[in-house]
């Protein structure tokens, strides 16, 4: 009877491995299709010429000055997303209230809509002939075709990354925590500060992480409000696209490996702390 069971289990257990090792493969053979190989490709061509060409790319005023605005719009749009996050991801998993669901539905409609669709949108809102446009026009402020314009699309298109990744742990965790500290006389920023930021911590790192990612990485919205005015509102991606169809190629892949060594150390931290994560999951 035990031989019998041995002998109808071994097929189970060979066919799983087959299929494990299939899917594994197709898994590594596409990742280094569509994945590896153009990544590849890009610090090839960014090095064709040399590293003096490679590095030479980056005394070009235009193109530090678009990796300048990349860092300033994601320095402004992070904080500004990791506020919004945590007050929005606190009240919805924290709190019952009219309007939660379209609260949700607000924070996700980034997702479902069109970076270009959202810059058209503040064109229409703040542009020359839009609705604030006469008013912003006559009180000289600019915010189409410049600087406030791409961190505002910035801003918009980051909007879910840190909300999204509180929602569920502050969800999960309820709220009993911060009531026995309330209970025990801490005030609300102790409770804060001492009992619901730690217990979410890996999480918002997460979400950081995701956000500022996308925000260095923005093309659609970026590319409808900017107005591509060199050295002023290019971020590195208009600026790969530019020198791109300039045919200066070897500039064009130097700047995108840039913006590839930056996503890499992004996802370098972000593996680092869903480790970290695991680890601490393991332990509980």
């Amino acid at each position: 009877m035990v031989g019998t069971l041995h002998l109808r289990s071994a097929p189970a257990v060979g066919e799983s491995r087959l299929i494990r090792g299939t899917l594994i493969a197709i898994a590594v053979v596409f990742l280094s299709v569509f994945l590896l190989a153009p990544l590849a490709v890009v610090f090839a061509v960014a090095l064709g010429q040399g590293v003096a060409a490679f590095f030479s790319t980056f005394s070009n005023p235009d193109t530090l000055s678009a990796i300048w605005l990349t860092l300033v719009a994601a320095a402004v749009a992070v904080p500004a997303n990791l506020i919004f996050g945590i007050a929005a991801a606190w009240a919805i998993g924290k709190f019952q209230f009219v309007g939660k669901g379209i609260l949700i539905a607000l924070i996700d409609l980034p997702f479902s809509v069109s970076p270009v669709v959202a810059g058209l949108t503040y064109v229409l809102l703040f542009g020359a002939q839009g609705l604030l446009g006469p008013w912003l026009v006559a009180h000289n402020v600019h915010i189409i075709f410049a600087v406030p314009g791409i961190i505002l699309a910035t801003v918009f298109v980051t909007v879910p990354f840190v909300a999204r990744e509180l929602l569920p742990t502050m969800a999960a965790q309820g709220s009993e925590e911060e009531e026995a500290a309330l209970t025990l006389g801490a005030g609300g920023w102790q409770t804060f500060l001492r009992v619901t930021l730690p217990n979410v911590k890996w999480a918002l790192l997460y979400g950081v992480i995701l956000c500022n990612a996308r925000a260095m990485g923005e093309f659609g919205a970026v590319a409808v409000v900017s107005g591509h005015v060199a050295g002023l509102t290019n971020t590195m991606p208009l600026q790969i696209e530019i020198l791109y169809n300039d045919y200066q190629f070897v500039p064009a892949f130097a700047v995108a490996s840039l913006l590839a060594l930056l996503a890499l150390a992004t996802l370098v931290v972000k593996s680092v702390i869903e480790w970290r994560i695991a680890r601490r999951g393991a332990r509980v």
